[in-house]
C-alpha cells in the first residue's frame, strides 16, 4: 500500500518529562523573549537542532580523513554558516555541538525585523509580518519563523504595498482623510 500520501514527518518530539519545572520555565522565558506564540515553536526549533547534533555527532565518529566525514561535515558547516547560525570562524564540527535553541531563534525573520528597528517590540514585528508588511528582497513574507540567511538580512524591508514603506495609506488613514474633505466640502456650501 505504501505511506499515506499527506501524512507529513514529524517536525517536534515529545517531552521526556512533561511537568520538569525548570525546562517550563527556560521555554515561558524563551517564549517571551522571541515573543513566539506557543511552546511547540521552540519544541520544533529543538528538534531541527537535535538532528543536527546528531548528524555531527555521527560524523566526528569518523576518522578525520574520511571522505564521507570531509564530505559531509564541510556540507553541514557550511549550511549552518549560511543561515547565519554558526560563525564564519568557527569551521570545525566541534562547534556544531555547542549550538543552543537561541542560536536559531535569533536568526528568525521575527526577532531579526525587531533587531533593524522596524517594529515598536518583538511582539509587533510579528503582527507586521502576519499583516504583510514586511518583505525579504523582493518577496514578502508573512511566516514569523522563516529563517533569514546572512546574504539575505541587509534585504529586510516594508513592502511597497504597505502603508510603513510609501505605498497606498491604510484603511484608517483613507476613512479620516475622507471625512475631513467631507467636513471642508460642506464648510464651503454653507
Amino acid at each position: 500500500m505504501g505511506s499515506a500520501p499527506n501524512k507529513c514527518s514529524k517536525t517536534v518530539k515529545s517531552q521526556r518529562r512533561p511537568y520538569e519545572a525548570e525546562r517550563l520555565k527556560a521555554e515561558l522565558k524563551l517564549a517571551g523573549v522571541y515573543g513566539l506564540r506557543n511552546k511547540r515553536e521552540i519544541w520544533r526549533v529543538g528538534y531541527t537542532l537535535s538532528k543536527i547534533r546528531k548528524a555531527a555527532r555521527k560524523l566526528l565518529t569518523l576518522e578525520e580523513k574520511d571522505p564521507v566525514r570531509l564530505f559531509q561535515g564541510n556540507a553541514l558547516i557550511r549550511r549552518l554558516k549560511r543561515v547565519g547560525v554558526l560563525d564564519q570562524e568557527k569551521g570545525k564540527l566541534d562547534y556544531v555541538l555547542r549550538l543552543k535553541v537561541d542560536n536559531f531563534l535569533e536568526r528568525r525573520l521575527q526577532s531579526l525585523v525587531y533587531k533593524h528597528g522596524l517594529a515598536k517590540s518583538i511582539h509587533h514585528s510579528r503582527a507586521l509580518i502576519f499583516q504583510r508588511h514586511i518583505r525579504v528582497g523582493k518577496r514578502i513574507t508573512n511566516i514569523p519563523s522563516f529563517m533569514v540567511r546572512l546574504r539575505s538580512e541587509k534585504l529586510i524591508d516594508f513592502a511597497l504595498t504597505s502603508p510603513y514603506g510609501g505605498g497606498p495609506p491604510g484603511r484608517v488613514k483613507r476613512k479620516k482623510m475622507k471625512q475631513g474633505s467631507g467636513g471642508a466640502a460642506e464648510e464651503d456650501d454653507e
